[in-house]
């Protein structure tokens, strides 16, 4: 039990360092940012989680992130514009919907084709990454405050919740754990995902589509992955297609720190988000301290390659 949350107490170290290292890092102002900014990264991790689960990798997420992002923004600005609430509403489906066609060209490449996942993936990085330039003509895209659709966009991004000081988008990040722990703990399509990464040819000689269910994985990640551009996009006002770039990497950190096995059929929701976490108390010590961000990925890269080793060791 003490090894299988020892990110938990990793990330209370990391905690109790950052408070002593820095005398504003306990302020709420700076907590609810760190939040605030890690929410993103903590719904792309849960849908590399759900994939990683099956035994496979989605290294698309932070090209389907920029995709999501300026698809919503080019249409709330420019095509939906004269439409107000309605157009907005419209830009914000079409927007997650974006994100699940390019989830279910990778489940399909994966599910259907049997290619390899990494491969499958590494293509939609490249097409999805592209296809944002080619949206935006390689140009920002900003959100006009003077637009009530699109302030109200905005202020769903920056503002926080009278009374508490909550940024809303931390809601999001609260409801998608909530929803990610019950789904993996208590429904069949959790446990049958799990099962999969598991023995995948067992699942099969029971008679379950195996195949579906890695389908709707990157489904899943497509999805999660949208809501991440479009927050960013909010919180910003802008939306440029090199949104995401490297989001994938930091996906993966958080699941190894969290404890997610790469072969599949084990992690927990708790540990992922502890692993964000992580990451989000390391990166904001660092930067407070002013740390070149060089020297962070370095930094970094040390902590992936410790985790990993951790996790050997537990196996043993």
């Amino acid at each position: 039990m003490l090894k299988e949350y020892s990110v938990v107490f990793v990330l209370l170290l990391a905690f109790v360092m950052s408070a002593l290292l820095s005398d504003v890092f306990l302020k709420w102002t700076n907590i609810t940012n760190i939040l605030r900014q890690l929410t993103p990264l903590l719904l792309v991790s849960l849908g590399m989680l759900t994939v990683v689960l099956t035994g496979g990798i989605d290294l698309s997420v932070g090209s389907t992130v920029a995709v999501a992002s300026v698809t919503c923004a080019v249409l709330a600005t420019q095509t939906f514009v004269h439409m107000g609430n309605v157009g907005l509403v419209l830009a914000l489906a079409i927007g997650l919907l974006a994100g699940l066609a390019m989830g279910s060209v990778t489940g399909s490449l994966v599910a259907v084709f049997n290619m390899a996942p990494f491969v499958a993936s590494l293509a939609m990085m490249t097409i999805g990454r592209g296809l944002a330039y080619v949206i935006t003509n390689g140009e920002p895209i900003r959100l006009d405050p003077k637009l009530p659709a699109n302030q109200l966009l905005i202020d769903f991004g920056s503002n926080k919740i009278p009374g508490i000081e909550l940024p809303y988008p931390i809601l999001v990040g609260v409801a998608a754990v909530l929803l990610f722990w019950f789904l993996f703990r208590y429904t069949r399509y959790g446990r049958l995902t799990i099962a999969i990464g598991s023995n995948e040819s067992a699942v099969k000689l029971s008679g379950i589509p195996a195949a579906k269910y890695k389908f709707w994985a990157y489904q899943v990640s497509g999805v999660l992955s949208a809501i991440a551009g479009i927050l960013i996009m909010a919180r910003s006002g802008v939306a440029v297609p090199a949104t995401g770039v490297g989001m994938e990497l930091d996906a993966l950190a958080a699941c190894v720190i969290g404890g997610v096995s790469l072969s599949g059929g084990r992690g927990k929701v708790i540990n992922v988000l502890a692993g964000v976490l992580v990451l989000g108390l390391i990166s904001n010590i660092m930067n407070l301290l002013s740390v070149p961000i060089y020297s962070q990925q370095i930094i970094k890269g040390v902590i992936i390659i410790i985790a990993v080793l951790s996790s050997a060791v537990k196996k043993k």
